[in-house]
């Protein structure tokens, strides 16, 4: 068996977001949006980070600087990559480490058009030495047929149909079709990209991105764009915000963050809250000032804590600051961040009495906009459920961190605003499944479910590295949270947690990062803070595993059960036949388990050709992987199959097929445990 070569660090709501404030009204026991310090625990186990590999603070003239430094070198770093010729490169942004390490991630153009799924992070010491690149995909961007055989209108027609199959309402292309190149899965193609607006069912507004086959007319993908999460508060109590001397709900501190009444409206920007004097609302939901005092509460926490613990200054680092809409609709129950507008937009809930703004949706909402201007995690498939998980995972983050008497921080989402109108919170982070709907642990077919459900695995991630597996008590709350394997983890601290991902979503994901890639590039992020073979990287590790996303580290399993391994190597024929790799079980009694262990070692340059199967004795099928997984490369992932109606004896078999062509690879293993 060939030793598995080392694999690179791949990688881009509605319901929770923020923006900025200042000061006015305080009294003993107010919380401020200014001096808010760290609720987060100490760090569990292990060492302080390098401070080197730290995120840099940024100013928005120094971001700017590095951006344009970055733009004039954009040719010479293309050629450098060996980019073909008719292929430039767009700066999106620029992120930079203590030492001087920066990451510049890039979108590019074919022909002039722009390329969905080409972005790339390119990583340089402070000297000018490339250290790594990170694609959101691996396929080649040569050859491409610029020859469209399919009509704008026709491209049009489908983009409406697929909007009005989800229900919306007064759909309507928001722009004519534009031509793209579409890389984001396989080979790269011509298409067209429309953009379809109105609403959706529940009133929330469409931005339904379709992409057409420019030569087929085929749909190749789509994703939702809208993501739907003195003040005397209705969540909060008593709190100073930031406003301007003229008495209006304008942070002139944080970007000039400004919070609007849409006063039932669906579209504008609605009316900047003014007033008299510095006080604002009631704390009752009848006053329309208590929501505005909430929104703009949550907006400046959520500013301070981006600014102060990572560094960011701003939801795109350039130090200027989104705004905020409250009372949209009339009994709207939900919360959405939209790129277009660079704004959060809160409902008031069901009979306009628990509007959708506590500090954890205000969170939710902005960090929704941080992931747009950095991976740009795309709202579909596994990307989509970890672009909502980073959303929530920094909710909970800022709640800590805002350290409220009236809201204090806990690993439950939304539970101030009773959107189930029984008292229970919308989501659980330790144990995700008592929602009702959504996941603990990855399984193959994660990808295929609601972005809000598929989140699960990695809101569950987050709190096994921060506290640990088990029960125990935090700020009153009781949890009790599981493992995929039923071993234990041992958490290292809510800091620790969250700079891991923030770094990780800024310098190593990329549009189309899936489980498999998250794991890849948090394991890469913790190597750099606090070293290889460190606590903290084990953690990770160990978190990973206790939602079935790899292994244990060193293999741990202290009970491995019964195992039954081929570690031949098969080649994969590029664009070819499916090929097998056998394991014959024997010794046995009656059926497989429901929690069959299968665990999958396969070299490839480019797991999204790959088609996975495990194949019962009988000739059952399992389908454990189908074409997905962005950019990443080899698929070294352990499955968890009910193969309970199986007899367990007999050959079981690993079908991999490559259904496109370029990229290469082999079977490397293939193991089966029987608990």
């Amino acid at each position: 068996m060939r030793s598995t070569p080392s694999r690179r660090a791949t990688a881009t709501g509605a319901l929770i977001a923020a923006a900025a404030m200042l000061a006015v009204t305080v009294q003993s026991g107010s919380a401020t949006a200014a001096d808010t310090p760290s609720a987060a625990p100490k760090a569990q186990v292990g060492t302080q980070a390098n401070p080197g590999k730290l995120p840099a603070d940024l100013s928005p003239a120094q971001r700017t600087a590095l951006i344009r430094a970055a733009d004039a070198d954009k040719a010479a770093t293309a050629k450098s990559l060996g980019l073909g010729a008719q292929e430039k490169l767009v700066v999106r942004d620029v992120v930079q480490d203590r030492d001087g390490t920066t990451h510049t991630r890039y979108e590019r153009t074919y022909a002039g058009l722009p390329v969905l799924g080409g972005d790339l992070v390119v990583q340089e010491t402070k000297a000018g030495v490339t250290q790594g690149v990170t694609k959101a995909s691996r396929a080649e961007l040569k050859n491409v047929d610029m020859t469209a055989d399919v009509a704008p209108a026709a491209a049009e027609k489908q983009a409406l149909g697929a909007a009005a199959a989800e229900g919306s309402k007064k759909t309507s292309a928001e722009r004519a079709p534009r031509k793209v190149v579409w890389m984001a899965q396989g080979s790269p193609v011509l298409a067209y990209e429309t953009v379809v607006g109105g609403l959706q069912h529940d009133g929330t507004p469409n931005e339904l991105h379709v992409v057409t086959d420019a030569s087929t007319g085929a749909k190749l993908y789509e994703w939702q764009a809208v993501h739907t999460g003195t003040g005397n508060t209705q969540y909060s109590g008593q709190v100073t915000l930031g406003t301007a001397p003229s008495y209006t709900l304008t942070d002139t501190g944080r970007g000039n963050h400004k919070t609007y009444n849409l006063n039932r409206g669906t579209s504008g920007t609605g009316t900047l809250f003014s007033g008299s004097d510095d006080i604002w609302g009631d704390g009752t939901p009848q006053n329309a000032e208590t929501a505005g005092a909430d929104a703009h509460f949550g907006a400046g926490v959520t500013w301070d804590y981006f600014k102060n613990v990572h560094g960011r200054s701003g939801i795109r680092g350039d130090g200027v600051g989104a705004y905020s809409r409250v009372h949209y609709g009339n009994a709207y129950v939900n919360a959405f961040w939209q790129d277009s507008c660079f704004c959060m937009t809160y409902g008031d809930g069901a009979g306009n009495a628990k509007p959708l703004t506590s500090i954890d949706v205000a969170a939710h909402e902005m960090s929704h906009g941080v992931t747009s201007n950095t991976a740009g995690l795309v709202y579909s498939g596994e990307s989509g459920g970890l672009n909502e998980a980073t959303s929530d995972i920094f909710a909970a983050a800022v709640e800590f961190y805002a350290n409220n008497a009236q809201d204090k921080g806990d690993y439950l989402v939304g539970e101030k605003i009773d959107i189930r109108g029984n008292g229970t919170p919308l989501r659980y982070m330790d144990k995700p499944s008592k929602d009702g709907s959504s996941k603990d642990s990855w399984y193959s077919g994660i990808g295929g479910i609601d972005v809000h459900y598929s989140s699960g695995p990695a809101n569950h991630w987050f709190y096994l590295l921060s506290e640990g597996s088990g029960a125990k008590t935090v700020n009153g709350v009781n949890y009790d949270s599981p493992t995929s394997d039923g071993l234990p983890v041992t958490g290292i601290g809510r800091d620790k947690a969250a700079l891991i991902w923030f770094k990780a979503l800024t310098t190593k994901f990329s549009s189309n990062t899936n489980y498999a890639g998250a794991r890849t590039g948090t394991v890469a992020v913790a190597t750099e803070l606090y070293g290889a073979g460190s606590p903290e990287v084990l953690a990770v590790e160990h978190a990973w595993a206790g939602i079935n996303v790899g292994s244990r580290p060193g293999g741990g399993n202290p009970n491995p059960g019964k195992v039954f391994e081929n570690a031949a190597d098969v080649s994969i024929p590029d664009n070819g036949a499916a090929v097998t790799s056998t394991v014959n079980v024997t010794g046995i009694a009656g059926n497989a388990p429901s929690t069959l262990k299968v665990d999958v070692n396969i070299v490839h340059t480019y797991r999204g050709d790959l088609v996975v199967d495990l194949v019962a004795p009988d000739g059952s099928v399992y389908n454990l992987h189908n074409r997905s997984g962005g950019s990443a490369d080899n698929i070294v992932q352990t499955y968890t199959v009910n193969a309970s109606s199986e007899v367990a004896n007999g050959a079981w078999k690993l079908r991999v097929q490559d259904r496109a062509s370029i990229d290469t690879g082999y079977i490397n293993s293939f193991k089966l445990t029987f608990p």
